[in-house]
Parts: structure tokens; C-alpha cells; sequence
């Protein structure tokens, strides 16, 4: 990682997205409480789908070790409505801003290439953030499978 984007001890940047009913929700907005901010390319493709059915069915852990659940893209809120209901997600979703968003503001909206072609797009990406809204943990690059489970035992830890 770049010196100059937030890690582990930083304070997470308070970049405010649109939450459900067109509100805004920011990292500030869970001072208090631990917090677990997952970042995923896009809404309704298989990968992005199964991390936010692991995270909404393990909603209930988090909850009980303090930490609240926020999943970030960038698509926008309406597609994350249909993404909710089609798939009866229970975690909490915000569309980060297309320009300047948190994600941007972590350095995970980068450059990809696929086939040879180059394009933005967000590196999934999980952040572990304490309740007074430092950085306690940061998943990078993450593989869908066995993630969730691994970031609420360190959620139990903290």
C-alpha cells in the first residue's frame, strides 16, 4: 500500500455515502460500536451475491460482539435495493459516490485490467474498524470463501 492511503491504526476516512431512503451514512456514524466495512465490485454477480449472503447470515455473531456490518459498491442505491430484496440481504448496503468516495479515499477503486483491457474497479476489500474508528484489521484482494467467518472471530477478539 501507498504511505499516504489510511491502514491498520489510521483513523478510517469519514467520506459520507447514500444510505437506504436516500440518507447518509458514514464510518463516524458507528463511533461507539466496532464496525466491519466490506467493499465489493458490483451488486448481483456471484462473488459480490455469496459475501453478502455470508454476512447477512452471520449478522446475529457480529451483533452480539458489538460490531455493526456495512457492505459498500458503488452501484447505486437502487440497484442495491433489488439486490436486497431479490436475495433477502439483512446487512445494511450504501453506494459510494462515483468521485472522491471512502473507497477512493482507501486507495480500493484502482485501475483493473481484464483481457488485456483496463478499467476502474474496487478491489474487495474488508476493513475492521474499532469503536473509537481506527483501522483495527484490513483483509486485502479477499477470497470469498471462509472470509466472514474469519473476520468475526477477529471482530470477537478486538
Amino acid at each position: 500500500m501507498s504511505e499516504n492511503l489510511p491502514d491498520v491504526g489510521d483513523t478510517i476516512p469519514d467520506v459520507a455515502m447514500e444510505g437506504a431512503d436516500g440518507t447518509s451514512v458514514k464510518p463516524s456514524d458507528f463511533r461507539g460500536q466496532k464496525l466491519v466495512v466490506f467493499f465489493y465490485p458490483k451488486d448481483m454477480t456471484p462473488g459480490c451475491t455469496t459475501e453478502n449472503i455470508d454476512f447477512s447470515a452471520a449478522k446475529d455473531g457480529f451483533a452480539a460482539a458489538g460490531t455493526a456490518l456495512l457492505g459498500v459498491s458503488k452501484d447505486p442505491y437502487a440497484r442495491h435495493e433489488k439486490f436486497i430484496a431479490k436475495h433477502d440481504l439483512t446487512v445494511p448496503l450504501a453506494s459510494d459516490p462515483e468521485e472522491n468516495g471512502l473507497s477512493d479515499a482507501l486507495g480500493i477503486w484502482t485501475e483493473k485490467s481484464m483481457y488485456g483491457k483496463k478499467f476502474m474497479g474496487m478491489v474487495r476489500t474488508t476493513y475492521l474498524v474499532d469503536a473509537e474508528g481506527k483501522i483495527a484489521q484490513v483483509w486485502r484482494k479477499v477470497k470469498v470463501k471462509g472470509h466472514v467467518d474469519e473476520v468475526l472471530a477477529a471482530a470477537q477478539a478486538l
